[in-house]
């Protein structure tokens, strides 16, 4: 057993963990929608206004903060009148040539959003879209007096606007969203962002299409032609691809242990694009007003055996807990310039929360992770350092993760043990506050390859752990393969 010192200083206090850190991302795409999220109000499937009421439930226990949607790359082919009154449009949706139908719209994302009580996140068509029609989509949505828009929405049945924060202006432009240089993105987003106007008391959180991975010219671009006046963030989309091969990327569920710490140290790698991001930020942005908005990450395996490879589907094992651990705590200790992330997807895409099979639903590891980690939302990061040992084969790395917060009093402290065949013995050294009472929770698994079944659901799900208060901190074990979470008041 390694043993491994953890340092945190409740008394260095050093930035807002916003809640929205701890977003998702849910597209017209697959069946996260369709027969994932929306199943319709004829539906057998206990519903409310067409939303599976189990998902909606298991939104509301992790504190979803913030859903983006239409998209994603349907964003970008996305007309928002076909979705809204009684007669709705057909359409192909390109992202798999399957009929889109439109019924699930503006009217039912806001609904959706208010019974989660999560913040909507508007990803706006720039691609094939006009200035005219996001301008009006934000009128429809937001304005309280009287106008066209407005007097149409209450004729598809809702009186009051909606409030609306945050806008993303195009989606993956460098790619799917338009083949764009940066020189001519900047110009398209300074034209669009011009005419999302603020209505009835409603203040829109601007975020421009940022870059991909590590192509540090398009920040560096962007940044030149767009400044605080133009934006509140930047995009950021990362995806970790154990192979690193787009065209054969691996399995999600049969992998060795060599695949296993590839794909740790692939997630890892996102640590070292947001910082560079971050100098060219600060460069650029002296006055740091813009933030940066991770809201495409996860993990992207070869679809499931026998499925549609157009769906996106994959299972989730403990590697997806591992990574979605690591990721989240790199995430908390940017958290002075990461005002939001979104994983990518809410139900059944990629590393997906929730899987749903017609009324079976299951719980993926990643969503256990996202439980265990939501009382950091709304902390204040505290300064942690570790005195750590390394792990991996090819590629090595650091053995422990972690992340601390204080929140009213508690202290959170989050770690996952990387390692497959080492447990960690971690002995913290808490400074600037004196807890008299801790507990400890943790998710685990036999083997990393573990995962939930529909007929198994509960097979990986988080369970009480021992931890000792020591003089001057705490003590816990954290087994080979493990993420821990750690409340001090």
């Amino acid at each position: 057993m390694k043993k491994i010192s953890l340092q945190v200083n409740a008394s260095d206090r050093r930035s807002h963990i916003n809640p929205e850190i701890y977003g998702h991302f849910s597209e017209h795409l697959g069946s996260c929608m369709y027969n994932g999220i929306y199943v319709g109000k004829d539906s057998p499937i206990p519903n409310k206004n067409g939303v599976r009421t189990d998902i909606i439930e298991a939104f509301k226990a992790i504190h979803v903060p913030v859903l983006r949607w239409p998209g994603g790359c349907f964003a970008e082919e996305y007309h928002w009148k076909d979705g809204i009154g009684s007669e709705r449009k057909k359409r192909v949706n390109l992202w798999g040539h399957v009929t889109e139908d439109n019924s699930f719209g503006t009217h039912e994302f806001f609904e959706l959003c208010e019974e989660i009580g999560c913040q909507p996140y508007l990803a706006v068509n720039l691609g094939s879209g006009t200035v005219q029609e996001l301008a009006e989509w934000i009128e429809y949505i937001t304005f309280g007096g009287d106008s066209e828009m407005s007097e149409l929405r209450r004729k598809n049945g809702r009186e009051k606007p909606w409030k609306l924060k945050y806008i993303g202006i195009g989606n993956e432009n460098w790619g799917a969203g338009g083949s764009m240089r940066p020189e001519y993105y900047a110009d398209e987003y300074r034209k669009y962002q011009a005419f999302c106007k603020n209505f009835s008391g409603n203040e829109l959180f601007k975020v421009a299409c940022g870059p991909s991975g590590d192509d540090y010219h398009w920040t560096d671009v962007l940044l030149q032609s767009v400044n605080e006046w133009h934006t509140n963030a930047i995009s950021l989309h990362y995806y970790t691809v154990p192979s690193g091969n787009w065209d054969k990327k691996g399995s999600a569920t049969d992998y060795s242990d060599e695949e296993y710490y590839n794909t740790v140290a692939s997630a890892l790698y996102i640590e070292e694009i947001i910082d560079r991001h971050i100098d060219i930020m600060n460069y650029r942005d002296k006055n740091r007003k813009i933030s940066l908005a991770v809201d495409e990450w996860g993990n992207w395996y070869d679809v499931e055996p026998g499925t549609d490879p157009g769906s996106l589907y994959q299972q989730s094992t403990m590697r997806d807990a591992i990574t979605a651990a690591c990721t989240l705590n790199i995430f908390n200790n940017h958290s002075d310039r990461i005002v939001m992330a979104n994983l990518a997807q809410a139900v059944n895409v990629l590393q997906a929360l929730i899987l749903t099979e017609d009324e079976k639903i299951i719980m993926t590891p990643t969503y256990h992770v996202f439980d265990l980690y939501k009382e950091h939302q709304n902390g204040t990061l505290l300064y942690s350092h570790l005195n750590n040992e390394e792990t991996g084969i090819d590629k090595k790395f650091p053995m422990i993760s972690a992340s601390a917060s204080e929140k009213n009093g508690v202290v959170t402290v989050t770690l996952a043990n990387c390692s497959l065949d080492e447990d960690a013995e971690i002995l913290c050294d808490l400074t600037g506050f004196s807890p008299n009472f801790a507990k400890s929770k943790i998710l685990s698994c036999n083997d990393v390859r573990d995962k939930n079944y529909f007929d198994d659901p509960e097979r990986l799900v988080i369970k009480d752990h021992s931890v000792s208060l020591v003089d001057g901190g705490f003590a816990v074990t954290l087994p080979a393969c493990s993420v821990t979470q750690i409340e001090l008041k």
